[in-house]
Formats: structure tokens, sequence, C-alpha cells
């Protein structure tokens, strides 16, 4: 410790006249050390001395600089605030959540019919898998994560549209409902293989970047990527199974096409070359 003239006069004088007794250092009314005066102390220098652990005499020392400001901390007033607008903004998450999902689910029986409903039993697995995951994780329920989970609902019912619609073509070449079916999911395997891994890293960029809520989003996409895989591939291919039970069936319930053959130019020559012309215009 060192001190400006004036200090250092007065410490000399405390310390000359307290020789042998123990010089008290207290903080906020409290002493957080009492070392003894061995003896007068009157250049203006002064150091502790004693058997001290770096993190010990490193915490004396913050306690002497906070020392040096001459306002002490007085506590005015405690109150209390309940997370009110952060209950509220979850509460509206979770209402858009189900209206959501309740769309989806809507849309998904009355277009696919029966196999709709193989959607709606494959997504409610869906979400008991990544709510179970989550509470084994100890993790909370924030707007991150129940973002997360609205996604999740999107891509579980992308995936099953992927394996309805090649089950279609599939019909449609006269192959029979068994044989459609199992060539349905061979096919759209690798387009919802390829389609999640690319969600599924951009979720571990986000977890190993990202902070505290970025972090709840990223983990939450991340565990129903998988769940959505599995339920889309595995449990509505079993469900087909179960029902099936190898019996040979004429015609599957999946719907009418609304929109057949549907052929949009988006890359015909024209539009090749706008697209071209527009390409070399940006780049120079």
């Amino acid at each position: 410790m060192s001190f400006d003239s004036q200090g250092s006069r007065k410490f000399g004088e405390l310390t000359t006249n307290h020789v042998g007794e123990l010089l008290a250092i207290l903080l906020d009314g409290k002493v957080q050390s009492a070392p003894r005066i061995n003896e007068p102390i009157l250049g203006g220098n002064a150091q502790i001395s004693g058997d001290f652990t770096f993190e010990e005499a490193q915490y004396l020392a913050n306690i002497l600089k906070a020392g040096a400001f001459p306002v002490g901390v007085k506590i005015a007033e405690e109150r209390t605030v309940g997370p009110t607008l952060g209950q509220e903004a979850i509460d509206d998450g979770i209402r858009a959540a189900v209206i959501g999902m309740g769309v989806v689910l809507i849309f998904m029986l009355i277009y696919y019919r029966f196999a709709g409903l193989v959607a709606i039993v494959a997504l409610a697995f869906n979400m008991l898998i990544i709510l179970g995951s989550l509470a084994g994780f100890g993790a909370a329920l924030t707007l991150p994560g129940l973002a997360g989970l609205v996604l999740t609902i999107g891509i579980a019912v992308d995936a099953n549209v992927l394996i309805f619609e090649r089950i279609r073509e599939e019909l449609r070449t006269g192959k029979t409902v068994w044989s459609a079916i199992q060539t349905g999911y061979q096919k759209a395997f690798w387009t919802i293989l390829d389609a999640n891994v690319t969600t599924l890293a951009v979720a571990a960029v986000l977890y190993h970047f990202g902070t505290g809520p970025i972090k709840g989003f990223a983990v939450t996409l991340g565990i129903g990527i998988f769940a959505s895989m599995f339920t889309a591939i595995v449990v509505t291919r079993e469900i087909y199974g179960w029902v099936l039970g190898g019996r040979s069936v004429e015609r599957l319930s999946i719907g009418r096409e609304v929109i057949r053959n549907t052929t949009i130019g988006f890359l015909s020559k024209s539009r090749r070359d706008s697209l071209y012309l527009q390409s070399s215009l940006l780049s120079a």
C-alpha cells in the first residue's frame, strides 16, 4: 500500500501509537482482515505479510481497492418483480405452436386421408420424443426452444409429404400397394436424409458459436431433426406394416392429387438468358 504525504503522516502517527496491536481492515462495516503492527511505518509504504494463498492475497487486495472509494453501499429499497412479460410471451408462443400444429394436422388429414392419420400419429410420437429428451436434459422451455419446436413440426410434416408423394407416384405406375409403399420409402429416404443433415449442420454451428438463447434453439432443433427422421421413416412405415399385416390391399387411402403433372418452366431458354445477364451485371 502507498500513501500520499497527508496519508503517510496520519498512518505514521497511527502505527507509532499502536505498535504490537491489530489494525482492522473493514469493508461495509465488517472486518475483513486484522494484521498486527510490528513497527512504526513512516515511509508512506506498507505491506501485509502472512501465510496467504494467491487467491486470499488477491481477495484482500481487491478489498483494499474497494475501500478506497468514499461512498459505501447502502440498500435503499428491495423489490421483487415477477417474470410477467416473459411468461406472457411463452404463453403466446405455446398458443401459436398449438394453433399452427392444429392447422397442419387438419390439412394432412383432409388432403392425405388415412396417410394423413398415420402422419398425425407419427407427429405425436415426435413431440413425445422431443419433450422427453428436453426433460431428460433438464432444459427449460424458452421462446427460442418453442421456435425450434415449431420448426421441427414443419420438418416432420415435410418428410411425410415427400414419402406420401413418392408412394403416389409408384401407385400411378401400377405397382401394388405394399410394393409402392416400400419403393416410396426407399426413394424418399436420401432426399430426407440430405435435407436433415444440412439442417443438423446449421444447428451444430448455432450451438457452437451462439449464446444461451441461440443454443437453446439449436438443441431443440437438433433433437427434433433426429426425432423427425425416426418417426417419418421408421414409425410411419411400421404403422403401415401393422395395418396391412401382409394382406393384399388393392387401394390405399392416400387422398387425391389436386394438381397433377405440373411443369413450370423455371429454366426455359429465355429465363436462362435473363438470369445469365443479371448474374453478369451483379458480378461486374
